[in-house]
This record gives structure tokens, C-alpha cells and sequence, in this order.
């Protein structure tokens, strides 16, 4: 009878988390900055009533493919309305390391662009009708990670941003007081892309600017260590990367915990 019983709740559970995974919305979006067209993905839960905070997913250098889309979905399910953004335009992704670093480097070369393509976001995912416009923050994994903590350098206004193995160096450092989100980094350890020469540097370049930071490091934890993807990626191309579960997991669940306090 016991076992029987516990077979009826176990199917009630996996039923009750089919609807909730069914409940998340998510559309193809356009936006624009300047003539560039930029696709976005938009996600959010229509069970969670009224205006919501929103959260800015900002892709890896393999562009705005399903890793971004799920992360966004991730957020939606917890009440944010996420927009996955799109910095190469058209919506371009790539499929070998050529291309992404191609698009990468196209993206940031001109900083003034990459900036109007970082607010293009800002501003569209503001205007939404579910969305309470005083509280966005933005994620970013690898060349994501690199965007948002450039955007807060730059005194981008959010509440914060979180950068996930990311590109922590710099041509141009943030000056005192210009930081006003709060920052959070998760890096590995052993992230050939990431050493620790440049974790120090980044430091003490956010106490120089009199940042609200915190920086997590990962023992033993290689590049892209957030992503599932990483190890076949890995083998297919020869890069030094690896995913992580637990490195993934409790990133995700500090995440989770600074948007909670952030837009508190």
C-alpha cells in the first residue's frame, strides 16, 4: 500500500512539474540599434501577476543559441522576465571557434557599439508592460561575462550583473565611483582563458573604483565550466574546457540568492 501510495505522489509530482515547465512563455524578438537588427529571445512565467524585475542574458562567443534561451527560460520560471540579447545582430551564432571569435572580436572592436547594442536591450526589455522598469540586472557567460562587467564599468544603470567564466581584463579600467551595479564573478581556477594574474588585476581594479563586487573562485574548475556543452566542445575542437556540476549548481544558486537581494 505504502509503495503504491508513494508511485501516486511520485506521478502527481512529475505531473505537477510538466505544467510548471509548460507554463514558461518564450518568443523570437526584434529590436534594433542603430540600422543593426538584433534577435532576441523573451521569456517569462503569465502565472506571476503584475510588473516583475527583469534579467539580461548575455550569450557566450558561440552567439545567442539554446544555452542562452535556456538560461533565460531558467529565469522565467523563478518570475523574471529574462531577454536573452543577441550582440553579433541577426541573430548570428556560430559553429566552429573561428567564426565565434570572428564575431566576438566584430562585436567589441568598436566599444560605442557594443554599448548601443547592450542598451538596445536595456531599453526593450524596459519597455515591457511586464516589466517594473527600476529593476534590471544582466548575466553573462564567457563573452557575456565580458559584456556586462564592461557595461558596468561604463556605469551602466542596474541593479547589478553577474559574470560567468568571463573575461576579466580590461583597456579601460573603471574609474572611482563610475561602478553603480553591484558585481558578482564566478571563475575557475583552472581557466587557461581567465589566469590568475588577470583575477588579481580585475581585484584591485574594482577596490581602485570603490565597487560593490565579490569574486568566486572555482578550484579546479577550466572554462566554460557553467555550460554541459563544454566537453564535447572540447573534444571536437581542442579547447581547454570543461563543465562542472558543482561549480555549475552553486554558481546558479548564488545567482539566484544576489537577484533576490538586489531587486529586494
Amino acid at each position: 500500500m505504502k509503495s503504491r501510495l508513494f508511485l501516486v505522489v511520485l506521478a502527481l509530482a512529475v505531473l505537477t512539474a510538466g505544467s510548471a515547465w509548460a507554463k514558461v512563455e518564450g518568443k523570437e524578438v526584434e529590436y534594433r540599434a542603430g540600422e543593426t537588427v538584433l534577435k532576441g529571445y523573451l521569456a517569462l512565467d503569465p502565472r506571476f501577476l503584475g510588473k516583475r524585475p527583469a534579467v539580461l542574458v548575455v550569450h557566450e562567443w558561440w552567439g545567442r543559441n539554446d544555452y542562452a534561451r535556456r538560461r533565460a527560460e531558467m529565469l522565467a520560471r523563478m518570475g523574471y522576465v529574462a531577454l536573452a540579447v543577441d550582440m553579433f545582430g541577426n541573430g548570428k551564432t556560430a559553429q566552429h571557434p573561428a567564426d565565434a571569435a570572428r564575431f566576438a572580436s566584430e562585436a567589441m572592436k568598436d566599444k560605442t557599439v557594443a554599448e548601443a547594442r547592450f542598451t538596445a536591450a536595456v531599453d526593450f526589455v524596459r519597455a515591457q508592460p511586464t516589466v517594473d522598469p527600476s529593476k534590471v540586472a544582466a548575466i553573462g557567460y564567457c563573452f557575456g561575462g565580458g559584456v556586462v562587467l564592461q557595461m558596468a564599468r561604463l556605469g551602466a544603470d542596474l541593479k547589478g550583473v553577474v559574470s560567468f567564466h568571463g573575461s576579466l581584463a580590461t583597456d579601460a579600467p573603471a574609474r572611482p565611483g563610475s561602478v553603480k551595479a553591484r558585481v558578482l564573478v564566478f571563475t575557475g581556477e583552472n581557466d587557461a582563458m581567465v589566469p590568475a594574474p588577470q583575477v588579481a588585476a580585475f581585484t584591485e581594479e574594482m577596490k581602485k573604483a570603490g565597487a560593490d563586487f565579490r569574486v568566486v573562485t572555482y578550484p579546479g574548475a577550466r572554462h566554460s565550466f557553467t555550460n554541459p556543452d563544454a566537453n564535447n566542445l572540447a573534444r571536437t575542437f581542442n579547447l581547454p574546457l570543461e563543465y562542472s556540476f558543482k561549480a555549475d549548481q552553486d554558481s546558479w544558486g548564488q545567482t539566484i540568492t544576489f537577484l533576490g537581494e538586489i531587486f529586494r
